[in-house]
């Protein structure tokens, strides 16, 4: 019996992890590509395609296929091992397969033609309109039309580049874990506040280093060592280490995975009559074209610059007056960065921390979600988990109706690759009077409990905490009628305004009081504290707006060129970031060969639109701040015109919907102390 091919005999359909075991994946796939094959047949022998029988047919096909893969490759990326690696490299080649099987199938796009061609006879709601037009543009965007050698040839590729992404991936993730930092001598760690000396203890003993100390890769060692440890020298060994993953010329090296991912999607983008990746990709993004992207990003440089170089001058300057000679490296800049904000703002993560227990934050973004949503979380044990870590919970609406289930898993392991992200287990549908509600999930990177403290959050850990929580919050109030349109399948550059817009919360007093106590005390975080917080919040903001920017333009480069060929990826990078750099570059170090959201997620051509979302989350706070940040018109506002209407309409008629105006860069650019 496979587990994945039964019906799921759980709370709310979940799925039944504990019964789930290697095996079973790539049988029910097979299985769940046969089913789906059989459905597009059905929808084929259709003699008079209709919106119902072709278009929303297709819509509501492959949906175990849906299913299956999510729960496999959700695993892939936070309980993954080399089976799991070894089973993805035999399924992406036939998931790409059937993708293309379904794209090129001539007699099913010609269905979905003869549809299109009757649009302006029909009378379609809203969504049905986005549904057709997105299902029609699926098929002619990605090759429907194309010769047969042609098609071929883009199979060919699609499978390449599902292969390289997976081996990208593989390869940073096994580099991160491969490296430790063995410190046998105390006075190595000085500085290190004594949660990090701790973990580092705890870590030495998990790899066998009793009575020693380890530093790794993973954010909650990483970040710490970088910012507190005196050592010069060990900041500069770790920065090296993290900075080289993939790019050391042995077995583990993604340069070449980069230049034939960069040159594959140049090809497909020609095949489809585009004149570059970027072209073909930001057709269908707010931003529209290129030209756009690179004169937003220009206008942001342009006005960020300034004020990014004044601060390294202010950095230096006051890292002189430490004692330090020479220029500020970039294994210096945390280090004294957080000691001159200490010194200014009288503030530093460890007077923070103890007011940001792990579970007294998480309590308080549900608090949120029920101040302005009026929704609430109940933490269900019945729902099986895929990890010991994991915690499951039944959300409900206002009125005790079932709403959504939500899974947090918020610790670092060898299976789990970095940062934080919100995912999906099943998507949010209609079927005439059923209603399919969703399960998401949020991952993140979280400092464990040790054996004498809980687990403290630093004040970025909250504001993470509060931007997965927003992503998660556009999929548990989803209201759609169609999956593909649903929850976060929005626009690329407009789904991060959710999650944006959530972390605004963070730096309120209002909010703050409902949970950031003193963990031993009790005691509410204090209003010099907050205040002190929000002034801080635009420290080094020009230098963190130009970093960002220097990511956007980088992935623009390699997008955005006609050429699709880079000879060097080195030299490239290094002349990519030569219009952001603030700080001298640092040979034997890539960005690009660990660079997971451009290589292996899915921002190629989009990483721009973590700052376009910030325009958009800066401007909707401002509404927020005017009318009450938990009034309630505005927050049903926004969960009726962007939350529950996903990706129905176009984003800029649902973002005037709510806001009333298109948004304006000046909010963004006032919030970040750049202009008055």
């Amino acid at each position: 019996m496979n587990p994945l091919l039964e019906k799921f005999n759980t709370p709310f359909d979940t799925a039944p992890f504990p019964e789930i075991k290697e095996e079973h994946y790539l049988p029910a796939v097979k299985e769940a590509i046969k089913l789906a094959k059989e459905e597009i047949e059905q929808i084929k022998k259709e003699e008079v395609p209709t919106f119902k029988n072709t278009v929303e047919a297709l819509d509501g096909s492959g949906r175990l296929l849906q299913r299956v893969t999510s729960i496999f490759f959700n695993l892939n990326s936070a309980e993954t091992n080399d089976e799991i690696q070894r089973i993805a490299k035999e399924m992406s080649p036939l998931l790409s397969e059937h993708g293309n099987d379904i794209l090129f199938d001539a007699k099913l796009f010609e269905h979905i033609r003869k549809v299109y061609q009757q649009k302006d006879s029909l009378t379609l709601t809203a969504e049905q309109e986005m549904l057709l037009d997105k299902s029609y543009k699926y098929f002619a965007r990605n090759g429907a039309e194309l010769g047969d050698s042609d098609k071929q040839r883009l199979r060919e590729i699609s499978k390449r580049l599902s292969e390289l992404s997976l081996t990208f991936g593989e390869r940073v993730l096994a580099e991160a874990n491969s490296f430790e930092m063995v410190l046998d001598n105390e006075e190595d760690l000085s500085g290190l506040p004594e949660y990090a000396k701790e973990a580092a203890a705890q870590a030495a003993k998990e790899k066998g280093h009793n009575g020693k100390w380890v530093i790794t890769l993973q954010y909650p060692s990483y970040i710490p060592f970088m910012t507190y440890a005196d050592n010069r020298e060990l900041r500069k060994k770790l920065f090296m280490a993290f900075g080289s993953k993939a790019f050391k010329g042995d077995e583990m090296d993604n340069t070449s995975i980069v230049k034939e991912i960069v040159k594959l999607r140049n090809e497909k983008a020609k095949l489809l009559g585009y004149k570059s990746h970027a072209d073909y990709v930001l057709e269908e993004r707010m931003a529209g074209a290129p030209d756009t992207v690179y004169g937003f990003l220009e206008d942001l440089l342009e006005k960020g610059k300034p004020a990014g170089e004044r601060e390294v001058n202010e950095v230096t300057e006051f890292m002189h007056s430490l004692g330090e000679t020479g220029d500020v490296k970039r294994w210096d800049w945390a280090y004294y960065a957080e000691k001159l904000k200490k010194e200014r703002y009288e503030i530093d993560d460890e007077k923070l921390k103890p007011y940001f227990k792990l579970e007294n934050v998480v309590e308080g973004v549900f608090t949120v979600a029920n101040k302005l949503f009026g929704i609430t979380f109940h933490e269900n044990k019945d729902i099986p988990v895929y990890h010991a870590d994991v915690k499951a919970y039944e959300v409900r609406n206002a009125d005790g109706s079932h709403l959504a289930v939500y899974y947090a898993d918020y610790f670092p392991r060898a299976g789990k690759r970095d940062g934080a992200w919100m995912t999906s287990y099943k998507g949010q549908y209609k079927e005439g009077d059923k209603e399919n509600r969703p399960h998401v999930s949020i991952v993140c990177n979280f400092s464990k409990p040790t054996a004498t403290k809980p687990s403290l959050l630093t004040f970025n850990e909250v504001t993470t905490l509060f931007h997965e929580f927003g992503h998660a919050l556009h999929g548990m109030l989803a209201d759609g009628i169609y999956e593909s349109l649903s929850g976060t399948n929005v626009y690329w550059d407009f789904v991060e305004l959710p999650s944006q817009l959530m972390e605004n919360w963070a730096y309120e007093k209002e909010c703050l009081d409902l949970f950031a106590k003193h963990y031993e005390t009790g005691e509410l975080i204090p209003e010099s504290l907050v205040q002190r917080i929000k002034e801080a919040a635009t420290f080094l903001e020009g230098y963190q707006t130009v970093r960002q920017i220097s990511f956007g333009l980088l992935d623009m480069n390699y997008h955005a060129s006609e050429m699709g060929e880079v000879a060097d990826i080195d030299a490239f990078e290094t002349e990519a970031f030569m219009p952001t750099n603030l700080l001298p570059s640092v040979p034997g170090t890539n960005m690009s060969c660990s660079f997971s959201h451009i290589f292996q997620g899915g921002y190629s051509a989009g990483y721009y639109s973590y700052k376009w979302a910030e325009v958009l989350d800066a401007d909707a706070f401002e509404l927020f701040k005017e009318k009450g940040i938990f009034d309630k018109e505005t927050a049903e506002s926004f969960r009726n015109n962007i939350l529950a209407k996903g990706g129905s309409e176009h984003p800029m008629k649902l973002y005037e919907r709510f806001r009333g105006h298109k948004p304006s860069v000046d909010a963004l650019l006032r919030r970040a102390g750049l202009i008055q």
